[in-house]
């Protein structure tokens, strides 16, 4: 068994925040892994203070999330909400995944945060 999730970074100074999060199915937990991130998603929705937000994929069973929020205040909510709720089953997150989750906490130094022409996309 393991913990879940493993948090790693500073709270750094006043300013834009992100998270990354690496994320290691246990083989053949690939699917339930990416219900947790549309679960995750879907806690997302509705938190004003969570802006861009993506599930990644790097390899069959190698994952992420990438999201960023206005401020430390911002990014501590979402941690208080669902999706830290979705982390913190530590259960579910033995069932699914090979080792902890990886929170690296982050400072946003410089960014584009719109599609040039295009319609924002799930």
């Amino acid at each position: 068994p393991h913990s879940g999730v493993q948090v790693t970074g500073n709270d750094g100074d006043e300013g834009k925040k992100a998270f990354y999060i690496h994320i290691e199915a246990l083989p053949g937990k690939e699917n339930e892994v990416m219900a947790m991130l549309r679960d995750i998603l879907g806690c997302v929705q509705d938190e004003p203070a969570t802006g861009p937000w993506y599930a990644l994929r790097y390899s069959p069973t190698t994952f992420g999330i990438f999201e960023a929020f206005p401020d430390r205040a911002g990014r501590q909510a979402h941690v208080e909400g669902g999706g830290g709720d979705i982390f913190r089953d530590v259960q579910r997150m033995n069932a699914i995944l090979a080792c902890p989750a990886h929170v690296h906490r982050l400072d946003v130094l410089m960014g584009k945060e719109t599609f040039a022409g295009a319609t924002p996309s799930n």
